[in-house]
């Protein structure tokens, strides 16, 4: 019976497709069954529109590999003629006519194609980190002198508007020195050859000032004529076309931001975004997009927090009008940063990515605060009481403070464990040898901060005091530190207690380092790296 029933099945297939070799099926559906990609599927592009670096197909342990997205089908998406009755064993002339495609709506045949990025793009979209580190090494590092600067100086070309981006929360550290003078020197130039009639391209600086929502409330105009001095200071004697504010995070002054873009650029000029390594080149301009002609289109940058997620420079379209052009380039390493000596876990410990709080100390002479296993500022002189220290940092930088000669004792002890970063014991010795710099400050107010002592990539001491005071600053060799005028003048309403400050960071370590004890008490053999990778733990807290 069953050999009846095969036979029967397999001569009314067999007759069935005999019967239907005239029949002709759309190229919709003969398309489910090639190898070969549709034809409407256009080639990757030679840049990563995320990050702009060259894309490959040939080794994932390269720079630049991607993949195409794959369209596999399956088997009943593939045969849509084959009835329910079919799958079953109920074979019937009714469940083998291949039923007719309804015709695509006008509307479903328009899709927006996510653009093709790279996979370390990918990597850093979707999971904030890159996938291929030891690929990342292979990268040549990219020489903003050699490869941008010359095109910024040149007298001939279109007018050139330069977007110079400094950190509110990093203003020194971020601010581009070595640009800015360029930017000087080539005004200078250009302006006596166009005193004597020669080709002349001055280019226009615009200081634009990210990540404000960082900083608490400030009186009006205080912030830009504090960046406006501090930009002079750092070398920026070139005519400023002007000063914005902008918070790409909460959309502040983004829109002001694009309009005096189009109107110094002009409908043929070319707009460059530049700045040092996690400034926000990318976040801003991905937020003036959505102010742009074609809000909403176009390849998205790729934003992460990790320094250096840009790697070439890049056209980016859709963001001006007319025939202007809007370039990102790649982040200006400034060695002289902290956080690049750090690692990822250590960057995460650092980087402020919260509004700023105060936290303030009364000190005197003899006393110490420590950030991290970072910076040691020692009151080494005073012609008054006390003086009052406010620290602006992450608000996961755990700080202590102490008597000056318990200094080494924490060196030796807490470094790497309750004072971190660095994160464990080899680490502190990995980042090099500690040097002191000396800082003479006076003030006339208790109230009120009267000069910043600022560090390179990690924030700053707030100073307020009415008399002098010599302070010694003690840091790794090769970190800039540096006195400026006050950013912020408020202090906290309450002061920090002498000690450790409250950290998960801090009691983590003291967890580790009782069981130390407890097991050294019983006489039992305990593996000090379990002490050093439960403090590590807090890194993913």
């Amino acid at each position: 019976m069953k050999v009846d029933t095969m036979v029967s099945f397999s001569s009314l297939l067999a007759r069935h497709w005999r019967g239907r070799r005239h029949l002709s099926f759309s190229p919709a559906f003969l398309r489910r069954f090639s190898s070969a990609p549709p034809s409407d599927t256009s080639p990757p592009p030679c840049l990563c529109p995320g990050c702009g670096v060259h894309m490959q197909s040939d080794s994932p342990t390269l720079p630049g590999y991607f993949t195409l997205p794959s369209s596999s089908t399956s088997l009943p998406n593939s045969f849509p003629f084959l009835s329910s009755t079919f799958k079953s064993g109920n074979l019937s002339t009714q469940s083998l006519q291949p039923e007719r495609e309804p015709e695509p709506e006008v509307e479903s045949e328009i899709k927006v194609k996510k653009p093709v990025v790279c996979a370390r793009c990918h990597s850093l979209r979707h999971y904030g980190r890159v996938k291929n580190p030891s690929a990342d090494r292979l990268l040549p590092e990219f020489d903003f002198q050699a490869s941008v600067a010359p095109r910024l100086a040149s007298p001939c070309g279109a007018p050139s508007l330069l977007l110079l981006l400094a950190d509110a929360s990093d203003f020194d550290g971020s601010f581009p020195r070595g640009l800015a003078r360029l930017i000087s020197a080539s005004h200078d130039s250009h302006a006596e050859s166009w005193k004597q009639g020669k080709p002349s391209n001055l280019p226009r600086p615009l200081l634009v000032v990210s990540r404000a929502d960082l900083l608490p409330r400030l009186p009006p105009g205080h912030l830009e004529e504090w960046a406006r001095s501090r930009a002079r200071d750092g070398g920026l004697t070139a005519p400023l076309a002007g000063i914005q504010i902008t918070s790409a995070m909460r959309n502040w002054g983004v829109r002001e931001l694009l309009d005096r873009v189009h109107s110094l650029a002009g409908p043929r000029g070319n707009v460059w975004a530049v700045g040092s390594q996690n400034v926000g080149k990318s976040t801003l301009i991905n937020a003036m997009a959505q102010w742009g002609p074609a809000a909403g289109d176009g390849a998205r940058l790729t934003e992460s927090p990790v320094p250096g997620t840009t790697l070439g420079v890049m056209k980016v379209d859709g963001v001006l009008e007319g025939r202007a052009k809007l370039y990102d380039t790649p982040g200006i390493l400034n060695p002289s940063q902290i956080t690049t000596r750090l690692n990822r876990d250590e960057q995460k410990l650092v980087q402020i990515t919260k509004p700023l709080r105060p936290r303030t100390y009364r000190v005197k002479v003899g006393q110490s605060i420590h950030a991290g296993g970072l910076v040691r500022m020692d009151i080494e002189e005073l012609t008054v009481g006390s003086l009052y220290v406010t620290v602006w940092a992450s608000s996961l930088l755990p700080l202590h403070m102490g008597q000056t000669q318990h200094a080494s004792s924490l060196f030796q002890n807490h470094f790497g464990l309750q004072l971190q970063p660095p994160i464990g014991k080899d680490r502190v010795k990995e980042l090099g040898k500690w040097v002191r710099k000396e800082f003479k400050v006076c003030g006339n107010s208790w109230d009120s901060n009267c000069v910043d002592i600022a560090v390179s990539g990690l924030g700053w001491f707030g100073i307020s005091l009415r008399g002098e005071a010599v302070l010694g600053l003690w840091t790794y060799e090769g970190v800039e530190v540096l006195s400026r005028s006050s950013l912020i003048h408020t202090r906290a309403a309450v002061f920090e207690e002498p000690g450790f400050s409250v950290s998960k960071i801090v009691s983590q370590a003291d967890r580790a380092s009782d069981k130390i004890k407890r097991v050294n008490k019983s006489g039992k053999k305990f593996d000090d790296g379990k002490a050093v990778k439960s403090s590590d733990a807090i890194v993913d807290a």
